[in-house]
């Protein structure tokens, strides 16, 4: 897989959308419908929790390659390399990408938030990343305290920044294709799949609206 992966749907998983019992059913669900990058994002204690995470994360691992799916680790580096993660993404508090790029060497994928800011999306190029993401653009869940970004972000950082650009915060089937529309390579989704009665059902109908089709 290369860095043009990053395209399309690209879902998050979620402890509390996705209880044990039911959270690889519905990982692959979301596959099932069309999700071409999935990020496994779990801030359960590291060390604690240790086994249970790199249980999950290597079942996801082989969902995602029998999807011919991207896999991500959010910021752990460790876990990505014993569950052979092909990408790993990190925020602005995280690891420093200079040392993240030396640590993982150069075939690992890694992505970065950017939140609302093209110079970060920069700095972030030009440190190593190979995509970046910006965000919240509308109301989240997940992050319901998160500063508000602009859609005309994408327009900019897509004449400014030469990575796939991800977009998240609040994205739904609504909304969703304006910011296609405005830039976005990806749509990152949490509640808009996960909460879903249908997790397959609300995938389709996202991976729909990259070619405009109504499902």
């Amino acid at each position: 897989m290369t860095v043009s992966t990053v395209s399309g749907l690209y879902v998050i998983t979620d402890a509390r959308l996705m209880p044990a019992p039911v959270f690889l059913e519905r990982a692959e669900a979301a596959l099932r419908g069309g999700a071409r990058v999935l990020q496994y994002r779990d801030k359960g204690d590291a060390v604690a929790e240790a086994p249970r995470r790199r249980g999950q994360a290597g079942a996801l691992r082989e969902l995602c390659e029998h999807y011919n799916a991207l896999f991500v680790i959010n910021d752990d580096p460790l876990l990505a390399r014993k569950v052979g993660a092909r990408a790993i993404h990190v925020g602005a508090d995280d690891v420093p990408l200079t040392a993240l790029r030396a640590q993982m060497g150069r075939a690992t994928i890694i992505g970065a938030s950017c939140y609302g800011s093209v110079r970060r999306a920069q700095e972030a190029m030009a440190q190593g990343a190979d995509y970046v993401a910006f965000g919240s653009f509308f109301a989240s869940p997940s992050k319901p305290d998160a500063p508000r970004v602009r859609t005309d972000i994408l327009t900019a950082a897509r004449a400014a920044v030469g990575l796939p650009l991800v977009a998240i915060g609040g994205i739904t089937e609504a909304n969703g294709r304006a910011v296609i529309t405005a830039g976005a390579d990806a749509l990152a989704v949490i509640s808009g799949v996960f909460a879903a009665a249908d997790v397959e059902g609300a995938a389709r109908r996202f991976t729909a609206l990259f070619d405009g089709r109504k499902e």
